[in-house]
């Protein structure tokens, strides 16, 4: 995969300060904030693992595509194709991360604030369309996610070119995009142990069973809506 972009603006493309790398088109990452408290998904995910979660691997991924960024630079100037090749390889994978994560924060939702609440409108109608059912389709990520063999993410894709949704898993940190750059992610399931081990053991099925008692649909269906309806 080529090394993750950014839609800077004019601007930070000639801004010198940032580093050598805003020339290339690249910019560093941070880690955003959530939009709840870390005990706010209780009691299907404690506070415990989404603040190591967030704060700790989230953060962890940031900084060492930031890392890599900066070690770039100078590799392509030194015209070092070994070292670009592994830096490429840092790019992907901490990039990947912290794409996916900062996708996998909006996916969720306090239950006393709607989280959980099926999708309705255009989306909740495409996934019956698809799937037959919400039903068949939770059981269906649930499936493919319990199956998924180390780490990994299992999605929620709207395939932009044949206008149908689909269910896609990825191996560790590798955005969906890699499996098709017509592909668009609504709901993300990290499947990584960390997002479940403190509180599931190594139950999986059970974290995926109770995940979706959390789950922002709405935000889904916001993404979808902008999509299909531009």
């Amino acid at each position: 995969m080529a090394f993750l972009r950014s839609t800077a603006t004019n601007k930070t493309l000639t801004t010198l300060t940032l580093n050598r790398l805003t020339t290339r088109g690249l910019t560093t990452a941070s880690l955003p904030e959530l939009p709840y408290e870390y005990d706010a998904l209780e009691p299907v995910i404690s506070g415990e693992i989404m603040r190591l979660h967030h704060q700790k691997h989230h953060q962890t991924y940031v900084n060492n595509y930031n890392k890599a960024l900066e070690m770039l630079g100078p590799a392509m100037d030194k015209g070092d194709a070994q070292a670009v090749v592994g830096l490429q390889s840092a790019i992907t994978f901490n990039g990947g991360g912290h794409v996916n994560h900062s996708i996998f924060w909006q996916n969720l939702k306090p239950i006393n604030e709607g989280g959980g609440n099926p999708p309705e409108n255009i989306l909740g109608s495409q996934i019956d369309k698809d799937f037959g059912s919400l039903e068949t389709l939770m059981q269906k990520m649930n499936k493919e996610g319990a199956a998924l063999q180390g780490s990994g993410w299992v999605w929620l894709a709207l395939d932009k070119e044949m206008k149908r949704l689909k269910v896609e898993t990825t191996p560790n940190q590798d955005p969906l995009v890699t499996k098709g750059v017509a592909l668009l992610p609504l709901i993300g399931i990290d499947v990584w142990e960390h997002a479940y081990y403190l509180q599931y053991k190594n139950v999986k099925a059970d974290y995926l069973n109770s995940i979706w008692k959390v789950m922002n649909w709405k935000y889904a269906s916001q993404v979808y809506e902008k999509e299909t309806t531009a």
